[in-house]
């Protein structure tokens, strides 16, 4: 038995469970005692709420969210009523809804909770083509803010890009180069046994007078960038530094960052590099 349920009133649901040959409910009279899961995937903040919601009545032996921040606490309310509770969380961003499975194959889903939740989550990761692995609570945050990262940082660095050439009066070609750019450093980095072995860029090379032309361009546009162009080469170089033993240019570097600072002004604000006399 397969039910799709969702707010009251919203026609997602039921256009969902009219593909997947479904019944469709409404959240605050869905009951899944007679189904092998209870799959939750409100927002975050709505979580628990809705799990309060949902103990009123018969569910599912296994309760499952997916969010990437919250633990298995968050449903705490149908813990109570004798739920088996986790999470599974897909390590795969969804900018809009998927209709695929083959979009789960190789993806990875971050467990915790109950034995029997942990379990259920192993096996439908399996059948999706996927893999998984408990994430404990201590490092839950951390792991979340590092998939923020790897996802929305990545393509928010893309974006900044794109929007200074555009700022720039480059050609739209420009843009499409820049993703490819991007394509070829993300599966460079894959490929490697340390992602850090394939950061490029005059920062890994400890390029002092470049970086000094990229800050001093820099100082004429928003002034986000500038304190973004600093914070990444500052945590290249502590990548670089990982792998490797810092190289005279490196530290020459590090030391103009360190110096580096945005600096308010009554009408705006820009990044400045300053060198010791």
């Amino acid at each position: 038995m397969v039910r799709v349920a969702g707010r009251p009133g919203a026609a997602a649901a039921g256009d969902l469970a009219a593909e997947l040959g479904a019944r469709a409910a409404e959240a605050d009279q869905l009951a899944s005692g007679d189904c092998d899961l209870l799959l939750i995937t409100v927002p975050d903040g709505e979580i628990e709420s809705a799990a309060r919601g949902l103990r009123a009545r018969p569910q599912a032996p296994v309760a499952l969210h997916a969010a990437g921040a919250l633990g298995a606490e968050a449903l705490a309310p149908l813990a109570a009523a004798g739920v088996a509770v986790g999470t599974f969380h897909p390590l795969r961003a969804f900018a809009r809804p998927s209709r695929s499975l083959a979009d789960a194959a190789g993806v990875f889903f971050a467990l915790d909770g109950d034995a029997a939740a942990v379990a259920l989550g192993r096996r439908l990761a399996l059948a999706f083509g996927g893999f998984a692995d408990a994430i404990p609570g201590s490092a839950r945050t951390l792991y979340h803010f590092a998939a923020t990262l790897a996802a929305g940082g990545v393509a928010t660095l893309l974006a900044a890009a794109a929007d200074l050439a555009r700022r720039s009066g480059l050609p739209a070609a420009v843009v499409a180069g820049y993703g490819e750019l991007a394509r070829g450093a993300l599966e460079a980095a894959l490929a490697a046994s340390d992602p850090a072995t394939a950061i490029t860029g005059p920062a890994a090379r400890g390029d002092l007078a470049t970086v000094e032309r990229h800050l001093a361009a820099l100082a004429e546009q928003p002034p986000e960038l500038g304190a973004l162009a600093v914070a990444l080469a500052r945590e290249a170089l502590r990548q670089c530094d990982r792998i490797a033993a810092p190289n005279p240019d490196r530290r020459a570097l590090a030391a103009l960052l360190e110096r580096s600072e945005v600096l308010d002004r009554p009408k705006d604000r820009v990044l400045t590099s300053r060198r010791e006399p």
